[in-house]
Order: structure tokens, then C-alpha cells, then sequence
């Protein structure tokens, strides 16, 4: 339950390396080829220089794939590999830092935005449903069982059982299975949902945890839970650890 991009701006610019071996066109390309034409103008890797600066733009390149970046002016990409060779750059390294995180989350929030919809949804019902509670900050609980016994506070170790479940039902997650042993956590060091959700409960108190995305994984997600995911916990408080 640990809270979870740091990118560097140097592996940004090493990107800019596939410029030197994909130029752009300086001409028009005719409508039709003479059926002889052949790869020849295609980049040849001759010299180890040649292969190491593919393998970087290469490698970079599919960095950014992955995070939702498909398209790059590969001008002015190149330039600013060149610039910092000259100690020249038109940015700062946190300019640049800045810029790149910013059009990364954007991104990120396109491609998870069918999940957070989902999450909405799903909430918006459950929040009608007989005995479900909902905090300020869109938490929402619904008690198993009341305990008797002392409230946590924000900076208080505990002892817990629960069961972690996506919005269909699928668990990713338990202290339960094979008989296993009770996780043991400060408050102050877990997601936003169990800080907030636990400090409800008293010992012995077992409750399910509705916990929307801001107060859960956020947007990048960690593991197998997905950005954007809103969760469901079953949480049993058995003990405040040296209070």
C-alpha cells in the first residue's frame, strides 16, 4: 500500500540522436517511383559511431512510445542534442524537465481517462446504496463491523487484515490468502484512502474502503493496478502497535 515518473533530461536529449541518421527530406517526393528505384538512400549503421547513436535513438525513442508520445519534429530534436554538445540549449535542463513532464502527463491522462470515467461511474452509484457513507474528500466506507476499541491517528502503526479489489470484484491483493499474517503499517506512509479510511475506525471495526483514484494510486498506478483505478478495500483493524 506504499505510495509510488522521474525523467531525466539527459535521456531526453539522447533522443534527439535519431535525427542524425532519419533526416527529413530537403525535396518534394514524386507521386511515382521508376520501378527501378531502390533502399539505397536508407541510413547504412557503417561505423560503430553510427550504431551506437541508433541504438540510443532506438531505445529512447520506444521510452516515449511507451508513454504515449508517437510523434517528434526530428529538426528540432536533433538541434537540441547539438546544442547541449555546445553548452548552447535554448532551455534550461528544468525548463526542458518541466515541459516533458507536463506533455507526459497529458498523455497519460488520455490514455487512463476511460478507466478514472469508469471509476466516477461506479461511485456515483455505490454512494446511493444503503449504508454507504461518503467523506469531503470523496472517500467513501461502509461499516462490516464496529469495533470497541481505540481510534488511530495519522502518525499511529497498525495492524490490519484486508482484501484489495478492483471495481469488477477481481482481488489483486490479500493479507488473507494461504492463512497469511497481518500487514503492519504507519498510516502516515500508505495511500491517501487508508490514511484517511483507517483513522474512521476503531479497534476491532472491520470496514469496506471505496477509495476513488486521487486517494488511491493516482495516475500512475503501480504494479497490476492500472492509472486512474478507483479501489475497493475490506479492511479489519486488529491493533494499534505501540501507540
Amino acid at each position: 500500500m506504499k505510495k509510488t515518473l522521474v525523467l531525466s533530461f539527459f535521456a531526453i536529449v539522447s533522443l534527439s540522436v535519431f535525427s542524425q541518421t532519419t533526416k527529413p527530406a530537403t525535396k518534394p517526393v514524386a507521386a511515382k517511383k521508376p520501378a527501378t528505384t531502390t533502399a539505397a538512400s536508407a541510413p547504412v549503421l557503417k561505423t560503430t559511431l553510427d550504431s551506437c547513436s541508433y541504438a540510443i535513438g532506438m531505445l529512447d525513442g520506444n521510452f516515449f512510445k511507451m508513454q504515449g508520445i508517437t510523434e517528434i519534429n526530428a529538426q528540432m530534436l536533433g538541434k537540441g542534442f547539438e546544442d547541449m554538445l555546445k553548452n548552447k540549449p535554448m532551455m534550461s535542463p528544468e525548463q526542458a524537465d518541466m515541459l516533458i513532464r507536463r506533455e507526459l502527463s497529458r498523455m497519460t491522462k488520455i490514455k487512463i481517462q476511460p478507466t478514472i470515467d469508469e471509476g466516477i461511474k461506479f461511485l456515483a452509484e455505490n454512494a446511493k446504496r444503503p449504508g454507504v457513507k461518503q467523506t469531503a474528500s470523496g472517500l467513501q466506507y461502509e461499516v462490516i463491523t464496529e469495533g470497541s476499541g481505540p481510534r488511530p491517528v495519522e502518525t499511529s502503526r497498525v495492524k490490519v487484515h484486508y482484501i484489495g479489489s478492483f471495481i469488477n470484484g477481481q482481488k489483486f491483493q490479500s493479507s488473507r490468502d494461504g492463512g497469511g499474517q497481518p500487514y503492519v503499517t504507519l498510516l502516515n506512509e500508505v495511500i491517501g484512502g487508508w490514511t484517511e479510511g483507517i483513522q474512521l475506525m476503531t479497534v476491532g471495526s472491520r470496514y469496506k474502503l471505496y477509495i476513488p483514484y486521487q486517494l488511491g494510486y493516482r495516475e500512475q498506478g503501480s504494479g497490476e493496478i492500472p492509472g486512474g483505478a478507483a479501489l475497493i478495500f475490506d479492511v479489519e483493524l486488529i491493533e494499534i502497535v505501540n501507540q
